[in-house]
């Protein structure tokens, strides 16, 4: 793409070139060529008037009064002649060989006056023309390469960066963020292909909701039915009906393992992991886990929940990030640790994680999430894949603030007609009990 750009651009800017200056070139030649005829023709003018003032005050004409006339204001030196009404010739200036170019004019009296000049220094006058114009068309080419480098660049990078993110939807990645470039072309593109994301997203939320639903309602009858059959199996006096319990409750077991692989398939054919999921519940489990280790050290713990934000992300990806900042805030920080969810923009989502611990030290801010790089005894891995887990997720993890820290997470919101609850809502479920036996 950008080698044709470059191609494209370079041929317009030699045809543009070509088609102007040549002819500007001619017709600078042609207007030195006029312009020095016309200053040869004013200069015969001139010598005729000085002779015709000289013949009416009664002084002769003769060579040495043209001689002021031989270069005067002009360029270029010309040879003089002033033929008299009587037939007598004067001369003046050096004498021509080859081709001239002459300009002449006639006295009242009837002198005729004669300027001429060498052709070869007019032509040489036509030739710096020529030179100026090549220098600027040779400028002019080179202005056109530097803009074609531009343009291509301009528009192939674009290009790249929107390649990249239909890759991204294509393995499953949350929608990315695309900045406008002003090609409104290649925006357009990039406002449909964030489209078809939120529209791949929802499907891809409704078929695991939907896999996910099903599972449970099918597991719930088949226990059940398992139940039973081990009832039948135990309270059967018959060992054939025994037999037939047994075989039953075997089908069940194969029947589920058969769901548990078909779901299992389900989630490995949709192209990647990225789904719609709660924060509440993601906050609800980090809680649950990190709750009593908090309250073992003395500190607090304070989840917010209720926002009711739903991000495009990984489930495991998050819940991995979460637990990554609050045990490096139960490490290294001190107080309360806070963790919050709030929307920015249309699209995005940040999780805030702080605590009023002393922060982080100034030389260790930089490269905080660089591996191998810890403020204690870690090993420094655990910020660079939580990193790197934002990242994959098309999110954003960073240092918002060192004293006292805050760890920002930016994720891309989940549009709300894509709330899985929304595009799929849960099935009813199945109450199973146990049927009284007859007796």
């Amino acid at each position: 793409m950008r080698r044709r750009i470059l191609e494209a651009t370079i041929a317009s800017v030699t045809v543009a070139v070509v088609l102007l200056g040549v002819p500007l070139a001619i017709f600078g030649m042609l207007m030195v060529r006029d312009d020095q005829v016309s200053r040869l023709e004013l200069r015969a003018e001139a010598i005729a008037r000085a002779g015709a003032r000289r013949l009416a005050g009664g002084e002769p004409l003769d060579s040495a009064m043209l001689e002021s006339w031989v270069s005067g204001d002009a360029a270029l030196p010309a040879r003089i002649t002033v033929i008299s009404p009587d037939g007598v010739r004067y001369q003046a200036g050096p004498d021509l060989s080859g081709p001239v170019t002459a300009g002449s004019a006639v006295t009242p009296s009837g002198a005729a006056v004669v300027v001429t000049v060498e052709s070869s220094q007019v032509l040489l006058q036509a030739l710096r023309v020529l030179f100026l114009v090549v220098i600027a068309s040779a400028l002019a080419f080179a202005a056109g390469i530097v803009m074609a480098y531009w343009q291509a660049r301009r528009l192939a990078a674009p290009l790249i960066y929107l390649a990249a993110s239909a890759e991204q939807l294509g393995s499953g990645q949350a929608r990315p963020r695309l900045k406008p470039t002003g090609v409104e072309e290649i925006d357009l593109v990039a406002d449909e292909l964030a489209r078809s994301a939120d529209r791949m997203a929802g499907r891809l939320a409704a078929e695991r909701q939907f896999a996910s639903n099903a599972s449970h309602q099918l597991r719930t009858p088949l226990t059940a039915l398992s139940m039973r059959l081990e009832e039948i199996q135990d309270l059967a006096e018959s060992d054939e009906v025994r037999e037939e319990a047994r075989i039953s409750l075997e089908q069940v077991e194969r029947l589920g393992t058969v769901i548990d692989d078909l779901l299992a398939s389900s989630r490995r054919t949709t192209s990647g992991t990225t789904e719609v999921i709660h924060l509440d519940d993601i906050f609800r489990q980090q809680e649950e886990e990190w709750g009593r280790t908090f309250d073992a050290a003395g500190r607090w713990l304070d989840v917010e929940y209720g926002s009711g934000v739903s991000v495009l992300a990984t489930p495991g990806g998050v819940a991995q990030i979460l637990a990554t900042l609050l045990e490096n805030s139960l490490k290294y920080g001190a107080g309360t640790t806070s963790v919050r969810a709030r929307r920015t923009g249309a699209t995005g989502v940040i999780i805030e994680v702080a605590d009023q611990g002393p922060g982080v030290p100034d030389d260790l801010a930089p490269r905080i999430f660089e591996r191998s790089v810890s403020g204690g005894r870690g090993t420094g891995l655990g910020l660079a894949l939580a990193k790197e887990l934002a990242e994959a997720d098309g999110g954003r993890l960073s240092l918002a603030q060192r004293r006292p820290p805050v760890f920002a997470l930016v994720l891309n919101a989940a549009p709300r007609r894509l709330d899985p609850d929304v595009v799929l809502p849960p099935g009813a479920l199945v109450a199973v009990g146990r049927r009284r036996r007859r007796r």
